[in-house]
């Protein structure tokens, strides 16, 4: 199968990581393993990569793709947020570096019977890992009005989360929903004209709130970067590109906690609580695609890219 995943900010990830030939990086969201492979192509003698994807394809792909660098190459398949049980497994004990690029991947998005588009009809799933439970069909024939409403406006930033949630289940209570045209129509429906004609697809957002909750992206964000911390080498980096403002928020978040020297009350005339800064942020502003990629990748639009460095 052809696995077609443009990288964004490419450039900017291998310059922010400052690759050692010799060095041990994971790539996280392995995908269509394009940041992978430009990592690997700087990499010789002890120098290794480490690529991690939930998607089976995708590591198939990967394995192809990365074949004339695979003596410095470790392939796995697992979730990033597993980094400690996948570090421990290798007997890796440190890592000069990491990448994340949260996104979806535009394999995933293409390919129709995955579920992740509202463009293309298909049975709803939403799976970035086929072996899980939960679907998006269960979320949203299963989930509480309440529970519908909350993640379609948290993880959406839907203005009409209350109405569409409401006509989810209305609608289901005739029949249960499987098509994702069928939850097309009825947010739509739910939807005012006058709202529907301005801004972007009006199943975006929704569509994005429940492959969020499908696949638990935001809660496994912050608990993730706390957790590759200790395998990082001093001047190791973390690099993570974020698509939507909640990610970045954790992430941005997190980084500011970490770098934080002191957490006493501002009342305090000394320092008590022993708190270190544990990390630099080397991007106090994320960097964000330029006119040419934007041009030539429109999915790059939203991307922003955050690096800290271990202290």
């Amino acid at each position: 199968m052809n696995y077609k995943h443009e990288s964004v900010l490419l450039k900017e990830c291998i310059e922010g990581l400052q690759i050692n030939e010799n060095g041990t990086y994971v790539d996280g969201t392995l995908g269509g393993a394009g940041h992978s492979i430009e990592i690997v192509k700087q990499l010789t003698g002890k120098g290794m990569l480490i690529g991690i994807d939930q998607d089976q394809q995708a590591l198939e792909n990967a394995k192809i793709k990365l074949q004339p660098y695979e003596k410095h190459v470790q392939l796995v398949h697992n979730n990033f947020k597993n980094i400690h049980e996948v570090l421990e497994d290798l007997e890796v004990h440190e890592i000069d570096g990491m990448l994340l690029d949260l996104g979806v991947s535009s394999h995933q998005l293409d390919t129709i019977e995955r579920g992740f588009s509202y463009m293309q009809d298909t049975e709803l799933d939403m799976r970035m890992d086929t072996s899980a439970e939960l679907t998006a069909k269960i979320v949203v024939n299963q989930y509480s009005e309440e529970e519908l409403h909350r993640i379609i406006k948290q993880y959406g930033e839907e203005n009409w989360a209350k109405r569409i949630a409401n006509f989810i289940v209305e609608e289901r209570k005739n029949q249960e929903i499987t098509r994702s045209e069928e939850l097309v129509r009825i947010i739509k429906h739910a939807i005012p004209k006058k709202a529907r004609d301005s801004g972007p697809h009006p199943a975006k957002r929704t569509f994005q709130a429940i492959r969020i909750e499908v696949n638990n992206e935001l809660g496994i964000i912050e608990n993730t970067i706390k957790s590759v911390l200790p395998y990082l080498k001093t001047k190791g980096r973390l690099a993570i590109i974020t698509f939507h403002s909640l990610e970045d928020r954790i992430v941005k978040n997190t980084y500011k906690e970490l770098a934080k020297s002191c957490i006493c009350p501002k009342e305090f005339p000394i320092c008590t609580c022993d708190k270190r800064s544990e990390i630099k942020i080397i991007t106090r502003k994320p960097i964000i695609a330029n006119e040419e990629e934007l041009e030539h990748n429109p999915r790059s639009r939203s991307a922003k890219l955050r690096i800290m460095e271990k202290r």
